[in-house]
């Protein structure tokens, strides 16, 4: 009987580097008694570089670890070939292969500013003063405010290279400000501080040209959907990728550690891609949930509310929805080609090897699932569910099922990076779930916060609580709260909130959205008590 010490060690999920220092050792058993009378010394042996691993595990992870984090806009955790999606991912598949799979992250609010100012902070809105969207109509806010310096000033603090790509969406120069030195790419925001507010004034008539008739080149409505000129390598996303590569190659000669964030604007409506991604998919072939386009019955008033001009979707033909969700589809596929290029820069300059790497969206998107696009007010899974990928060398691969939050990425990275924990915290680390996985979480609920504060401008202070099996939406500024049952009902049609059979199972998650407002001193506390106090479910 042959047997490899080495091979076997490379099963059973050790380190790398401990497999790797561990000489290949061949042991040939002739007879069964040798076998059974060394039993003994292997159990004492695996045991010991058992320890062993986790002591060059607890070591790894306590080092400055070089990190790149790539993240996308509006981005649905459902449409990746990995997660059995209608979009071939390869790239973003091995990535998969080869991370802590968060398959149930949810993110904190439906809408880009205040989920990102959570992600690089860790704190709630109501905290750090960021729960709208910033510098656009007609939003009271301009920038995250300066003293959050997160994640970014505590990396430059701690001596990293710190790079930013791309889109922020939390307040002119705020990258620079927190201790970017590489600074590239920025999105759609101004680069002055305290500039006045986009206004969407040439959406307004564009609108009102799809009632009227009118199309846009190649007759498409470029408020939902539009094929870009030229190539790939001629969006504004490639212009991203370049920028990105840069800090990879500039990171790749420095000395410090190094911590670089890539954002796109990508996936993010309208979906305009260019050539082969426009066409990739057949629109009349594409398979549609059961929530397409189905009457919203039951529902708080501010889901039938126009928020943004495109969100007045009374044109909408079943071929124009169709077209849009294909549209989307490609600019998937664009995605993981950006994936792919961003990762095989790493590769080449040699960083991949020890590189953690962070995927994430800020937060999902809707494709006319309860005849909803974009973004609003609201908490169905397909807008508070968000794809997130944790590749981290020191770790194996696994897929973790409890639900985890955008919040709790920057305590995550705290440790990872072996920074200063911030004191006033309301993430966690993730990093028990990733080197046990969901044992990790035994005897604790399994539940996400959900916030929905205001939407530029507007005031809705929706706060929601789901579990696997159930979730609760409390609306303030409305008269009709939300209860679905997830396990009869996950595409979330039925709002259960008068149902008396649910009464019980109601107070439950009643009970539980107070327990985590306390947790995280949410001011609204006081109102949500009154509120079900008034309806006997507290």
């Amino acid at each position: 009987m042959n047997f490899s010490l080495k091979k076997l060690l490379s099963t059973q999920g050790f380190s790398n580097e401990l497999t790797k220092s561990i000489k290949t050792v061949n042991l040939t058993f002739a007879k069964k008694a040798n076998l059974l009378a060394l039993t003994a010394s292997f159990s004492v042996l695996f045991t010991s570089l058992s320890a062993y691993s986790d002591q060059a595990t607890d070591k790894a992870l306590n080092t400055k670890e070089n990190v790149l984090v790539i993240m996308f806009d509006d981005m649905r955790f459902d449409t990746f070939s990995y997660r059995g999606g209608p979009v071939n991912t390869p790239n973003i598949d091995a990535l998969a292969n080869q991370s802590v799979r968060f398959d149930n992250a949810m993110t904190t609010t439906g809408l880009c500013s205040p989920s990102r100012a959570a992600m690089f902070t860790g704190r709630w809105g109501h905290k750090t003063g960021l729960d709208d969207n910033v510098e656009l109509y007609h939003s009271r806010l301009s920038e995250l405010d300066q003293k959050e310096g997160g994640i970014m000033r505590k990396a430059s603090e701690a001596g990293y290279l710190v790079g930013y790509v791309g889109k922020w969406h939390l307040g002119a120069q705020g990258t620079k400000l927190r201790g970017a030195e590489i600074d590239l790419g920025q999105g759609h925001e101004p680069r002055e501080r305290f500039t006045r507010p986009w206004t969407p004034y040439e959406k307004v008539p564009q609108v009102k040209g799809y009632y009227e008739g009118k199309l846009d080149a190649n007759d498409e409505k470029h408020e939902y959907f539009m094929t870009l000129p030229g190539g790939y390598e001629d969006t504004q996303a490639y212009s991203k990728v370049v920028y990105g590569k840069n800090m990879i190659k500039q990171a790749a000669k420095d000395k410090r550690p190094f911590f670089g964030v890539v954002s796109f604007n990508q996936p993010h409506p309208a979906y305009r891609v260019p050539e082969p991604y426009a066409s990739m998919f057949d629109p009349m072939a594409l398979k549609l949930p059961k929530n397409h386009l189905i009457e919203r019955v039951n529902k708080p008033l501010a889901q039938d509310g126009i928020w943004w001009p495109w969100h007045d979707v009374g044109h909408m033909s079943d071929l124009d929805w169709r077209r849009s969700r294909a549209f989307y589809y490609g600019a998937i596929a664009m995605v993981d080609r950006i994936v792919g290029d961003l990762i095989q820069t790493a590769k080449d300059e040699g960083m991949y090897d020890d590189l953690t790497i962070l995927l994430v969206g800020d937060q999902g998107s809707m494709l006319g699932e309860h005849g909803l696009y974009d973004k609003g007010p609201y908490a169905y899974d397909e807008l508070m569910r968000m794809p997130l990928l944790i590749r981290t060398p020191a770790l194996a691969p696994k897929i973790v099922n409890r639900q985890v939050s955008i919040i709790d990425i920057a305590p995550t990275l705290t440790e990872i990076m072996g920074l200063k924990a911030d004191e006033d915290i309301d993430g966690r680390t993730l990093l028990p779930l990733m080197t046990k996985g969901d044992v990790a979480d035994k005897g604790k609920v399994d539940s996400a916060l959900y916030a929905y504060e205001w939407y530029n401008g507007s005031w809705f202070g929706i706060r929601a609580i789901r579990t696997p099996e159930m979730k609760f939406v409390w609306n303030p500024g409305d008269t009709r709260d939300e209860f679905y049952d997830l396990v009869k009902d996950p595409i979330e049609k039925d709002n259960q909130i008068n149902n008396k059979l649910y009464r019980k199972k109601l107070k439950t998650m009643v009970a539980l959205l107070e327990q985590e407002l306390v947790r995280v001193s949410d001011p609204s506390v006081e109102r949500f008590r009154h509120h079900m106090n008034a309806r006997g479910l507290l």
